[in-house]
């Protein structure tokens, strides 16, 4: 087959079929290509792939209604007539007997690059044309906590983000880079919509050659690549907000806050700063008091405030720290430490959230933007934060806080899904797995068997990216990328737009479904858009036909990092920021006023619900795998290559494994109350005692699903987190850090079956 372009989110690439296995060049222009590419090879006719319409033996005979027996039952192939009748039929007796307010329009946005076959934008556009809307969830996984933080504290997110610095500006001006979380290159070599260029090792490699300081915060010292030349600064896991109080109350007390700058640029300091030296409770928060919670010693918390003076310093918060219990206070408290060093608007200096959690950040946006696929109107406004879907289920009619409202769960009886796996991104599996249950009809839109298409009523098969056209680009990547299939779709999938439009003719809505085009009629339409924002700016590009044909297209881009905070700087009064005081709220009047115990109206420490125990004397980190993005492709080769023995693989501190008589290579369990795990053990001096380090991705792979404590025989580690929000301000996500036990496991350890098609 000849050669042709395609994307991913985690970059660019060219590729031909020969046979069943894919031969891949990464773009040309890509310094540092991602290895993500490696589990592209085999993807095309893995036996994992759907290949027919399948239906849930249980619903297939006794109709749509809540049952146990999802994830145990067996499928039953069925023709494409006969699963468009009967998707058909169910969408339009719970639309007339119940309303969209009873109908969840799942999926997650990863499913593919490509800006029109993007499964959250299909399914999206095909309720709200189509049903007349559905229930929404809003923020995501990753960032929840921060995401309803930064508007009240500073600003809207992307600003902070997106644009908050470049790596650019790091690696000409930044003399330290203090980031909490680290800097992990794994997460920076993907990005939604895609990447054709990874440049932030070469980045990190020229800021820390010009003497540049980088320190990690964290307790892997795998969070800072070996280009940094950095420092790594073990903490216990969760507690960098109580080591962030500490560098605050030694700047305070010393004298070396910058107390010019956080008279005129913020709001609130003299409520923190009281709080920080005890006048409210008698509790400092000095170094002796944050080395007990942290493990920090005290000598080197006071050594690290010092250092932080008179330098142009840049905090950076990941996004690990805030998918924890109490996760908003590092992040407020990462903007509280850059502006009581002054930093906040110079360049190479300040506060950015997640820099390194994803190639979008630090890079340069775009002139303009490639259209999204027009959603519709969402005709109700009910919705869920993304990570509260179990709770939701299992508590209809149930109120909830969030963002200072009091809102009430929906009663939903039908999820639609296209393009996502919750059974990899969500927590307490065994709770999930309840909560779908509760379900009248749960239907699947999947090119592979994952956990979720296992739970499903209805699977309907689609399409790979590789399998159809569509333009790859995002908004801060300066290649357009003309997403060419490379080849036919597998057994009878078709593509989630196809499947959409014969639902919507059968529902009599394909003229607001479709608008009379077909796939290739959108893409053409959306790159004459891109045409005419460009053309504005007296751009030319080629017609979509040679942009087809040329396979990329380079745009302008703008360079506006740190953009809102510069000008703010700049003058205060002229460019206020768009908060109520118009600067950084160190303290919020608003998020006071939600009277919320678990997120006052300043930044605080507060120690979660679950610690080390007897029982559990292990904290695990469930962090981003380095071998694939999320769960997308665990049977991939590159991915494959990372596990042992078919098992994902678990790092702990050789102390620890001899203690517990664990070698390396070795299956350990891992378990606590709500589950238990095997995964291969590895033993590494680059992580904590007491901590283990389990990465998120494995397919779930259930020995009993039904079970009340499961034991997935993969390793995924969401058996073990918890189903709790950050707070009542965000609801967000809590599933990076738990606690555990762990044991050598004994016996013949059960075959990994993630990857085998459940019994037809």
């Amino acid at each position: 087959m000849t050669e042709v372009m395609h994307s991913s989110h985690w970059g660019a690439f060219r590729a031909r079929r020969e046979g069943d296995s894919l031969k891949i060049a990464p773009f040309s222009a890509d310094p540092d290509p991602s290895p993500l590419l490696g589990n592209l090879r085999n993807a095309l006719n893995h036996p994992a792939r759907v290949a027919r319409p399948m239906v849930r033996r249980g619903w297939l005979e006794k109709g749509p209604g809540a049952d146990a027996c999802r994830g145990l039952d067996s499928y039953v192939a069925v023709s494409w007539e006969e699963a468009y009748a009967l998707v058909a039929d169910e969408l339009r007796r719970v639309g007339e007997q119940y309303g969209p307010a009873a109908i969840f329009g799942g999926s997650y946005g990863w499913s593919s690059a490509g800006r029109f076959h993007h499964a959250q934008s299909q399914v999206h556009r095909f309720l709200n044309t189509v049903m007349g809307g559905y229930v929404r969830s809003v923020n995501s996984y990753s960032s929840g906590a921060a995401s309803v933080l930064l508007p009240h504290i500073v600003g809207d997110m992307n600003e902070i983000a997106r644009r908050g610095v470049s790596w650019e500006s790091i690696a000409q001006h930044s003399e330290v880079v203090l980031a909490f979380g680290g800097l992990a290159l794994k997460n920076s070599q993907v990005a939604s919509g895609g990447l054709s260029e990874h440049t932030e090792r070469g980045f990190m490699l020229q800021a820390a050659r010009r003497g540049a300081r980088f320190i990690s915060v964290s307790p892997l010292r795998s969070d800072l690549p070996d280009e940094a030349n950095g420092e790594w600064l073990p903490l216990i896991p969760g507690t960098d907000a109580a080591l962030i109080l500490a560098l605050l109350h030694e700047l305070t007390v010393q004298g070396l806050t910058d107390d010019d700058f956080l008279a005129r640029y913020t709001h609130g300091w003299p409520q923190m700063k009281a709080w920080l030296l005890g006048e409210e409770d008698g509790a400092a928060r000095d170094a002796a008091w944050a080395s007990a919670i942290c493990g920090v010693p005290v000598a080197q918390i006071r050594a690290l405030a010092q250092a932080l003076h008179g330098r142009r310093v840049l905090i950076t918060v990941a996004h690990a720290l805030q998918r924890a219990e109490h996760g908003e206070q590092p992040v407020w408290l990462g903007l509280v430490l850059a502006a009581a060093l002054g930093q906040p608007g110079l360049p190479g200096g300040g506060f950015t959230y997640a820099l390194g959690a994803l190639g979008h950040y630090g890079k340069h946006h775009n002139l303009v933007s490639f259209p999204a696929l027009p959603q519709g109107k969402n005709g109700i406004d009910r919705f869920i934060p993304v990570a509260r879907i179990a709770d939701m289920l299992l508590h209809p009619g149930e109120k909830f806080h969030y963002n200072g409202r009091h809102l009430t769960y929906p009663d939903i009886k039908l999820a639609y899904w296209a393009g996502g796996n919750p059974f990899h991104h969500h927590q307490d599996l065994a709770r999930l797995r309840q909560a779908f249950c509760r379900l009248d009809t749960l239907i699947v839109h999947e090119n592979a068997w994952t956990a979720t298409a296992r739970h499903a009523d209805i699977v309907l098969p689609a399409t790979m990216t590789l399998e159809r056209e569509d333009i790859g680009g995002a908004p801060t990547d300066r290649h357009l990328i003309a997403m060419q299939p490379v080849a036919t779709p597998y057994g009878e999938a078709r593509d989630d737009y196809q499947i959409f439009s014969e639902l919507a003719r059968r529902l009599g809505r394909e003229a607001a479904f479709t608008e009379g085009r077909d796939a290739r009629g959108w893409l053409a339409h959306l790159y004459g858009q891109l045409q005419e924002k460009l053309a504005a700016h007296q751009v030319d590009v080629p017609d979509f036909a040679t942009f087809w044909q040329q396979g990329v297209l380079a745009l302008p881009q703008l360079h506006d990092g740190g953009r809102m905070m510069n000008a703010f700087r700049a003058d205060p009064a002229a460019h206020p920021l768009p908060t109520p005081s118009g600067k950084i709220q160190i303290y919020s009047e608003a998020i006071a006023g939600f009277g919320y115990d678990d997120c006052p109206g300043h930044p605080v420490w507060r120690a979660p619900r679950e610690q080390p125990s007897a029982h559990c004397p292990f904290w695990l980190i469930a962090n981003q795998p380095a071998t694939r993005l999320h769960s997308q492709l665990d049977f991939g080769d590159y991915s494959c290559s990372g596990k042992r023995n078919g098992r994902e693989v678990c790092s702990l501190h050789p102390q620890d494994a001899q203690r517990l008589g664990i070698a390396d290579d070795d299956v350990i369990e891992l378990f606590n109350a709500r589950g238990h795990l095997l995964a291969s053990a590895r033993l590494t001096e680059g992580i904590m005692p007491g901590v283990v380090r389990l990465p998120t991705g494995a397919w779930y792979d259930p020995v009993d699903p039904a079970a009340a404590r499961p034991l997935c025989r993969h390793g995924n580690p969401n058996v073990l987190t918890q189903d709790i929000g950050t707070s009542s301000l965000a609801q967000g996500c809590t599933g990076q850090i738990t606690v555990v036990s762990v044991r050598k496991f004994t016996g013949e350890a059960p075959a990994v079956a993630a990857f085998t098609p459940p019994q037809g």
